[in-house]
């Protein structure tokens, strides 16, 4: 049976056990009949040495760690999330999301996809500590992983803080975000997680021409690139558009 990269299989059987592939990474079994689920994201309590019993609902992640889900706009990194916290629930694990709390275009603390779906989020700003968050959450009960949409909002130090969190208290952190902005320049959270991440994962979008979409345009009223303005203004699909390096440049006027 095939597998899509960086997805791993979770076999449900009537004997809860947890068997490790050294370094190809590890994978979640419990035999409960022959049915086979993917899903995408840090493996729970993934581990080096064998077989291991497995109990729900506590989690105890052996190796946490901090992931950086990056694309261009409407790529689909929010639907990505939203899918992958909802298979931790399905198998009976709590996840904990955030999102940019200026962003409220799916509505105050929310994070939503363009294909519908949606769920609620605890919101942050620059003058949260991350770790403080996560921490006053564990605090009110377990939970298997932290999502966080919008990334690219993170300071340098959020980053940090986010990283504090993945190894002092042992729970994975995943992040989507943009990499980069209209102008073909790093976003600050998006510089430090480049910087910080254990693991990086491309979310790919197509250009109108077929390949892969690395830039993002911002359009003004006219329907023409912009060249200069604020590194953060909210938008949609009205706003920006996906494009290859080359197509970027051409509505760009180079480089």
């Amino acid at each position: 049976m095939g597998r899509a990269a960086g997805f791993v299989s979770v076999l449900l059987s009537t004997i809860p056990m947890r068997h490790c592939l050294g370094k190809a990474g590890c994978e979640l079994r419990q035999v409960r009949g022959s049915r086979v689920l993917d899903f995408p994201g840090p493996v729970p309590e993934a581990c080096e040495t064998g077989l291991h019993p497995w109990s729900e609902p506590s989690y105890h992640p052996a190796m946490a760690k901090l992931y950086f889900h990056y694309s261009t706009m409407n790529a689909g990194k929010s639907t990505v999330l939203l899918q992958a916290s909802h298979n931790y629930r399905e198998r009976g694990m709590d996840t904990y999301l955030l999102t940019a709390r200026f962003d409220n275009r799916a509505g105050e603390g929310r994070i939503a996809s363009r294909i519908g779906i949606g769920e609620h989020a605890d919101t942050f700003d620059d003058c949260d500590d991350l770790f403080q968050k996560i921490e006053a959450r564990q605090a009110r009960g377990d939970f298997a992983c932290v999502f966080i949409d919008e990334a690219q909002f993170l300071s340098e130090e959020q980053v940090w803080q986010l990283a504090r969190a993945v190894d002092d208290l042992r729970v994975p952190v995943m992040c989507y975000g943009l990499r980069v902005d209209f102008q073909g320049k790093l976003f600050p959270g998006s510089a430090a997680l480049l910087a910080l991440a254990d693991e990086m994962r491309e979310v790919r979008t197509i250009c109108h021409c077929g390949k892969k979409a690395t830039m993002v345009v911002r359009q003004g009223q006219d329907g023409h690139a912009l060249r200069e303005g604020a590194q953060v203004h909210i938008g949609g699909n009205e706003t920006y558009v996906s494009l290859c390096r080359r197509h970027w440049r051409e509505a760009m006027g180079g480089p």
